[in-house]
């Protein structure tokens, strides 16, 4: 994964909001979290919310999809796994025995 892409998913979970939006999306699961709800558990304005999703979404870190009249929110599960493993991935590489 290039530190590029890393960097971008990271910056948009350093902001507070964005970063209860995703937890609550990604506490939905696979089937995702109507907007709605989101709105309503974080008690925020749609236009800020609706603002704070895009960011995700450009950082691909959530899709939506519509069903209905009802948009819902999905965790994008591998790019979330790419960035914690990008980090995993350097775990201790440095480090040296004694």
């Amino acid at each position: 994964m290039e530190i590029e892409v890393v960097a971008k998913a990271l910056k948009e979970l350093g902001h507070v909001t964005r970063l209860k939006i995703f937890k609550s999306v990604v506490r939905a699961g696979k089937q995702g979290i109507a907007v709605g709800i989101v709105q309503t558990e974080l008690s925020i304005p749609g236009s800020t919310l609706s603002h704070h999703i895009s960011s995700l979404i450009a950082a691909g870190l959530i899709s939506q999809r519509r069903e209905g009249r009802t948009l819902y929110c999905v965790a994008d599960y591998e790019q979330l796994n790419a960035v914690i493993g990008f980090m995993l991935d350097e775990c201790c590489v440095d480090e040296t025995t004694a």
